[in-house]
């Protein structure tokens, strides 16, 4: 069974918000823990990151905000990162409006590159922390795919979110995406001339 990595942002995930309700119902679910929720460090939060994804090799990655841009950045750093997949919820813009929280400008700028594994991106139309269009570029850069949740602010605690089932389904879906996308990894290698899978 393929577990889950819960990623918070800036400040953390306090009880009470969606991303800690979905922990305490998701079995093998574990919070990538940082030292310092209110004053990130990049290469420390990367770090962090890679750890517990070594620890848990195949979870799915259920990022916040700037949590979202911290998974991008290390896949970036690290391209054979042991992600599963990832569901990418409110991403938040590092590179504009950051004059009230210069603490997320050292996580500029924001990698484009194709993730390597399936992910989804959700959004909000009125997001105070990255416009719609810019999220949305932003998925096709990533090869996400995109879900856009109309007017529902930062997708947190103040938005209205707190137990949020919808998380629950897309996290399952990564689930089924992830298992096929290993399954057709496993036949390739099989087929390949020369090539033994190992006995378990």
């Amino acid at each position: 069974m393929r577990g889950a990595l819960i990623i918070p942002g800036l400040h953390g995930s306090p009880d009470g918000h969606w991303q800690t309700l979905l922990q305490s119902h998701t079995p093998f679910a574990r919070r990538v823990e940082q030292d310092d929720w209110d004053a990130p460090v990049l290469d420390r939060w990367v770090e962090r990151l890679l750890s517990s994804a070594d620890a848990n090799p195949g979870a799915i990655a259920v990022a916040h905000s700037l949590g979202c841009i911290l998974i991008a950045h290390a896949a970036l750093r690290v391209p054979d990162i042991k992600i599963g997949g990832a569901l990418l919820v409110a991403p938040a813009d590092v590179e504009t409006n950051t004059d009230a929280f210069p603490q997320l400008r050292n996580f500029a700028p924001m990698p484009t590159t194709s993730l390597p594994f399936p992910s989804i991106v959700v959004a909000s139309s009125n997001d105070p922390f990255m416009s719609l269009q810019r999220a949305r570029m932003l998925a096709e850069s990533w090869g996400s795919d995109f879900v856009n949740m109309g007017d529902a602010g930062h997708i947190n605690i103040a938005s209205g979110f707190g137990w949020w089932p919808a998380a629950h389904g897309m996290v399952d879906a990564l689930v089924v995406t992830a298992d096929a996308a290993q399954q057709r990894k496993t036949r390739l290698f099989r087929d390949m001339p020369g090539k033994r899978i190992p006995a378990a």
